[in-house]
C-alpha cells in the first residue's frame, strides 16, 4: 500500500553528496570533522561541565579519533550530521553543532552542540546553531528541529531562545545523566514555509 503523504526531504540528500562547509556570523565556520582534531575533541571532554551534561567521557585522543570516523561515517548513513565550529581564520575548534536522530522522510531532525571551554561567552554555540538552523530548514528543506536541554543547564536554555528555538514545554525525567533523571525542556525551530499538499 503506497503512502499518500510524500517524503519531506529524499533519502539520500545526505549521501549523495560530500558534507559542506557552511558560513557562520561572527567570524566563525562550520566545517566536517578532521581525524587531527581528534586532540581539540579530547581536550573539550576533560571539562567537568561539559561532563555534566554528557553521558559519554573520552578517555584518549585515539578514542575521540574513533569518534570522528563515526561522525563522518554518520553522514553517508543520514544518521546524523556533526560539524565543527572553527575559527574561520585560524582553523581553531571552538565547539560542535549537530543535527541528530535524522529523519529526512519527516523532515525533523535534533539539534545538539557543545562550546570548548576557552570559547564560552562568546556566542559560539547560538551562532553556530544559527547557521547550521538556516542551512538545514531553508537549503535542506527539512520543517521541523527540535533542541532539549535539562532544566539545570540554563546556559543552553539562553542558547536555544537566542538561535530562534521557542519553548514548547517540559519532558518530565526524560534522560538520564549521571547524577539521575533530569526534566528536559524542548524547544523548536519550524520552516517559515509551509508544505505544498501535493508533494511537488
Amino acid at each position: 500500500m503506497p503512502y499518500k503523504i510524500s517524503d519531506v526531504v529524499r533519502p539520500g540528500t545526505f549521501a549523495e553528496r560530500d558534507q559542506p562547509a557552511l558560513p557562520a556570523s561572527g567570524g566563525l565556520r562550520l566545517r566536517p570533522w578532521d581525524p587531527e582534531d581528534a586532540p581539540a575533541v579530547y581536550a573539550a571532554f576533560q571539562d567537568p561541565l561539559l561532563q555534566r551534561w554528557h553521558a559519554r567521557v573520552a578517555d584518549s585522543v585515539d578514542e575521540a579519533r574513533a569518534w570522528i570516523e563515526t561522525w563522518r561515517e554518520e553522514w553517508y548513513e543520514e544518521k546524523s550530521a556533526q560539524w565543527a565550529v572553527v575559527d574561520a581564520d585560524s582553523d581553531a575548534v571552538l565547539g560542535r553543532v549537530a543535527l541528530r536522530m535524522i529523519a529526512l522522510g519527516d523532515g525533523q531532525a535534533e539539534m545538539a552542540y557543545w562550546t570548548a571551554p576557552g570559547a564560552r561567552g562568546r556566542g559560539v554555540a547560538s551562532r553556530g546553531v544559527q547557521a547550521l538552523t538556516s542551512w538545514a530548514l531553508d537549503e535542506v528543506g527539512l520543517h521541523r528541529l527540535e533542541l532539549t536541554h535539562s532544566t539545570e543547564n540554563e546556559a543552553s536554555c539562553r542558547v536555544a531562545l537566542r538561535a530562534g528555538y521557542a519553548a514548547e514545554g517540559t519532558k518530565r525525567s526524560a534522560l538520564l545523566h549521571e547524577d539521575g533523571w533530569h526534566d528536559m525542556h524542548l524547544h523548536a525551530r519550524i520552516a517559515a514555509r509551509e508544505p505544498d499538499p501535493s508533494g511537488t
